[in-house]
């Protein structure tokens, strides 16, 4: 039974970091590139290959040492990169 519930909880972890991945991925697609120059981070084309090998080694490669490159690359995008493009980006 603990097998069980251990299983269901790493489960929804691997969903939910996925859903994570996806929706990073997807913000990087929509902002416009001249936002990176200005937010004076790495290219849009750099980011969108970067967070795509992220997907693909969590797809591919569940778990190890690429998957936690992967998931400190989604946290560097959402933590750091993003705050820094919305800011670029809003309108005022």
């Amino acid at each position: 039974m603990f097998f069980e519930f251990r299983n269901d909880v790493v489960g929804i972890f691997a969903i939910a970091l996925l859903l994570l991945n996806l929706w990073a991925l997807l913000d990087a697609v929509l902002r416009p590139a001249q936002a990176f120059h200005a937010a004076d981070k790495q290219t849009k084309k750099a980011w969108l290959w970067i967070l795509g090998l992220a997907l693909g080694v969590q797809v591919l490669l569940p778990g190890g040492l690429f998957m936690i490159i992967g998931i400190v690359a989604i946290l560097v995008y959402l933590l750091d990169v993003r705050p820094a493009l919305v800011q670029v980006t809003r309108r005022r």
